[in-house]
């Protein structure tokens, strides 16, 4: 069973891309977020798309921002919206959504970016979090958390530790609060399978940042023990983020029992020319968003 999430930043602009990666990849379970479109919009833009492919789906839609779906070719039960006693700005976001697909209970997940430290934004991220460990916590042992965490886990998930100081993803809150959730018993698992390589999934738009493979591994598949003993193969597929209209991140891929591609490496293809020196700095952003 192929594993994957992927923000997509905005369905709607993404199909192009989306449909012939789901054509080419083959996922049986793909979990998107950053949808930006009601549950209504996205049934009308990809429901007979989706259908004609085999998948059934379940989508927590929000128009304009946050979004999140699982698409399912291995059964799609239980479904649940968002997190249960989870907390809102004000409202409760559509940031998760949850469903069993092929006796795993799928948590597709968009963590709150958290925009400054010490914020309003900040210490909703924080509580998000503690609610979305409380919602694993109650079972199933056999359980993925897929999607965009917005936290880098450690300071070789960034280009440059220094060029991150005073931001958000890496900071010690965030990481204690990812640490705690993977404390149930959940393994980071291409972390798992490639523990020393340069891995990203995340790479700004601007500033040459994915040419120079200056990015972030902000995009995770959290699997519980017993998923993740069955992992054959764990990898960034890099290519989905080249070439014409992409998003900002690039699907995580994990094979479960076999790996049809084999165990390629971290990130397909590897880049051609990374930026391994220090001293690379962010690119300067007007107002902090969602990433």
């Amino acid at each position: 069973m192929r594993v994957t999430t992927w923000n997509v930043n905005s369905v709607k602009q993404r199909l192009p891309r989306l449909l012939p990666w789901l054509d080419q990849r083959k996922p049986d379970v793909v979990c998107l977020q950053e949808l930006k479109l009601g549950d209504g919009a996205f049934a009308e833009l990809l429901g007979h798309e989706l259908a004609a492919r085999g998948y059934a789906f379940a989508v927590h839609g929000e128009a304009r921002w946050n979004g999140v779906a699982i698409l399912s070719k291995v059964g799609l039960d239980d479904i649940v919206q968002g997190l249960p006693n989870g907390p809102g700005f004000p409202h409760q976001e559509a940031r998760a959504v949850t469903a069993t697909c092929g006796g795993i209970r799928v948590h597709s997940v968009y963590v709150p970016n958290g925009r400054e430290p010490d914020s309003d934004h900040y210490r909703y991220k924080l509580t998000w979090l503690a609610a979305l460990r409380d919602t694993v916590a109650a079972g199933p042992e056999a359980a993925i958390v897929a999607g965009d965490v917005n936290i880098a886990p450690a300071d070789a998930d960034v280009f440059d530790p220094a060029a991150f100081t005073g931001s958000t993803h890496v900071t010690a809150p965030e990481r204690a609060a990812l640490a705690e959730l993977q404390a149930l018993g959940l393994h980071d698992v291409v972390r798992d399978r490639w523990p020393h390589e340069r891995v990203f999934s995340y790479w700004d738009y601007r500033a040459g940042m994915f040419h120079q493979d200056l990015g972030m591994r902000i995009d995770l598949i959290l699997a519980s023990a017993p998923v993740a003993a069955r992992a054959k193969a764990a990898w960034v597929d890099r290519l989905a983020r080249k070439g014409t209209g992409p998003s900002d991140h690039a699907p995580v891929v994990v094979d479960l029992d076999e790996a049809p591609d084999g165990d390629i490496g971290p990130v397909v293809p590897p880049p051609s020319a990374p930026r391994t020196r220090k001293g690379a700095k962010l690119p300067q952003a007007p107002a902090p968003t969602d990433t």
